[in-house]
């Protein structure tokens, strides 16, 4: 029995070990995860504790945890410049631009997924094509024609542009999402009599509700932190976008870096609000129409 017992031991002992070398292994490799993770948290943690701070408790500590929390920061960055004009700037021009997209975008990859028409491949290429095109290489034709036109410094030119170089983007996400829904429930409709527009918006938009929110998202994100555009266009400084009148901002308080860093957290504040709100659609819809269609 002592043998045995022993024995048994043993190789409970084999497989702690195991065991253990297994939990080594893997928290081995976790490692570089959990330092890409903190490598990608550390701006935010400089940004939230930044701005509380005063100007001597961040050039005693730039990293530590204020000593009270001051909010003078944010007072200073509100006087500073006309925020909140800028703040309505931003929200109009980001507004009417994914409105404008989305409105473009829903019709063309509704064509473009459900009806067959000569040239529809060459359509999507170019749609792909257009969405590696740098915004940079077209500012200055951009600029030129809108001088002629008496276009800049409108809101409804600045529009136009951020709607056009979202599009490609939005057109494309969508047509792979209505591609998978099943063509049964349109064939259904169509039996029901509903017209196309019909089945578009009773029965795609509703059903593609994750790849909207998505598109919505990334659209407004990318038009609320545009500089270059709406610093060409709109060089009224009345008409500047929040993104414009901070980086000013910033350069007048450069010295002074916590009411620099206040200014921009609330400039983020908008866009991190429409995260939480569509980030329950968000993952889904990125991955939307990955595998099927």
């Amino acid at each position: 029995m002592s043998m045995e017992s022993s024995s048994a031991r043993t190789e409970d002992q084999q497989w702690q070990d195991t065991g253990l070398r297994r939990d080594r292994t893997a928290f081995a490799k976790q490692i570089p995860l959990i330092l890409l993770a903190l490598a990608i948290l550390f701006p935010g943690y400089f940004m939230l504790i930044t701005p509380f701070k005063t100007q001597l408790d961040y050039s005693i500590s730039k990293l530590g945890l204020p000593t009270q929390f001051y909010l003078g920061s944010f007072e200073t960055a509100l006087r500073g410049g006309r925020f909140f004009l800028w703040l309505v700037n931003s929200i109009i021009m980001a507004v009417g631009s994914v409105v404008v997209a989305s409105v473009v975008s829903a019709l063309g990859a509704f064509a473009l997924a459900r009806m067959s028409f000569r040239g529809r491949a060459a359509m999507l290429t170019l749609n792909a094509a257009l969405m590696v095109l740098p915004p940079v290489v077209l500012i200055i034709p951009i600029f030129l024609l809108y001088a002629r036109l008496k276009m800049t410094s409108t809101y409804s030119g600045v529009i136009l542009v951020y709607a056009g170089l979202i599009t490609p983007f939005a057109v494309y996400m969508l047509t792979n999402f209505f591609k998978s829904i099943p063509h049964e429930i349109i064939e259904s409709a169509l039996i029901d009599g509903a017209s196309s527009v019909g089945i578009l918006l009773r029965i795609i938009l509703p059903l593609s509700a994750p790849a909207l929110v998505t598109m919505i998202v990334v659209s407004a994100l990318w038009v609320w932190n545009d500089l270059l555009i709406a610093l060409v266009l709109l060089p009224d400084d009345k008409l500047r976008s929040l993104m414009v009148g901070i980086t000013l901002f910033g350069g007048r308080y450069s010295n002074d870096v916590p009411v620099a860093i206040a200014g921009m957290l609330m400039a983020s504040l908008p866009m991190f609000i429409l995260y939480m709100v569509g980030q329950r659609y968000f993952a889904h819809g990125l991955t939307a129409g990955a595998i099927k269609g």
